[in-house]
């Protein structure tokens, strides 16, 4: 019986850990928001390289006094796949952020996010061998569905505007990317302590984008609290939400973490209607309602 409890306590803070980490991740889009109020000729490409690097100092530390000089002990092949985590995740930004003046950020987001768990669910069946139950395909439409509703976009405009074939095709790769790094994280997290596989991920990572960052007019002038929000971005919902959701991923299937990670334009949907006055318009919160019963129903599954 006490195995059994150990076990369910297990899966449900697996999942909390998850759903807290799409939770910090969700503040991203309202810090970014002000952050381009305090200092207007900032661009996309450096707000994303500022997040990646100012995480790598805290994730260091953090990894070092808990793995110690074991951090850098990893075989080659499991060191392959944390550099490939690390490119994955400059791809993820680089795509999403070169979607958004093609499709607007709506659509932009809304292919991005939404098509990750659905390819997540694909390929964590095909490679992981995870079991896609009938359950589990409820919960990925309603919280597919919901997140739709929530970003207030009718099919309608969604086939007009996806015709922009470069953006869309910009947006799945991101998604691609993103896909493929749940994946990742998945394989090595019964292997390393979260900290170590994300440190080292986060730290090629940023290398990787700097090019990029480079390349667009990396932006080094922000008023004082504009570095306190690039901080905020780099140590909460980038340092600590990805460590969350490695530790997550020890208890939890591929499938179902990107699915209650879908918790994340939840949260950004309420911070703005907090912070900036927006309103949910009824199909909005209808897309809430879906959203939060998705997460139920993996969490009462777990």
């Amino acid at each position: 019986m006490s195995a059994k409890l150990n076990k369910l306590t297990g899966a449900h803070w697996g999942a909390l850990a998850i759903v807290t980490a799409a939770g910090l991740w969700g503040t991203v889009g309202v810090a970014t928001r002000a952050l381009y109020g305090l200092a207007p000729a900032t661009n996309a490409l450096s707000i994303g390289f500022f997040r990646l690097a100012l995480s790598v100092p805290a994730l260091g530390l953090l990894a070092w006094r808990t793995v110690g000089p074991a951090l850098f002990r990893v075989p080659r092949r499991d060191l392959g796949l944390m550099l490939v985590m690390g490119a994955l995740m400059a791809l993820y930004q680089v795509c999403y952020f070169a979607a958004i003046p093609r499709l607007g950020v709506t659509t932009a987001v809304i292919l991005t996010i939404c098509s990750a768990p659905v390819l997540v669910a694909v390929l964590a069946a095909l490679f992981l061998k995870e079991r896609f139950s009938a359950a589990l395909a409820v919960a990925l439409l309603a919280a597919l569905a919901g997140t739709i509703l929530l970003a207030g976009l009718t099919p309608a405009e969604f086939t007009a505007r996806s015709q922009e074939v470069a953006g869309v095709l910009l947006a799945l790769g991101s998604a691609a990317g993103y896909a493929v790094l749940t994946l990742c994280s998945r394989v090595l997290a019964g292997r390393y302590h979260p900290l170590q596989p994300t440190f080292i991920a986060f730290a090629s990572g940023a290398l990787a984008l700097l090019p990029f960052a480079l390349a667009g007019g990396l932006t080094l002038t922000y008023p004082v609290p504009g570095w306190l929000l690039l901080l905020h971005l780099g140590l909460l919902p980038t340092a600590l939400g990805y460590w969350l959701f490695m530790t997550g991923l020890k208890h939890t299937p591929a499938t179902a973490a990107s699915i209650l990670a879908l918790a994340e334009p939840l949260t950004s949907t309420l911070l703005a209607a907090w912070l900036f006055g927006e309103r949910l318009p009824p199909a909005g919160l209808a897309g809430a309602g879906l959203l939060i019963g998705a997460l139920l129903l993996l969490l009462r599954r777990r």
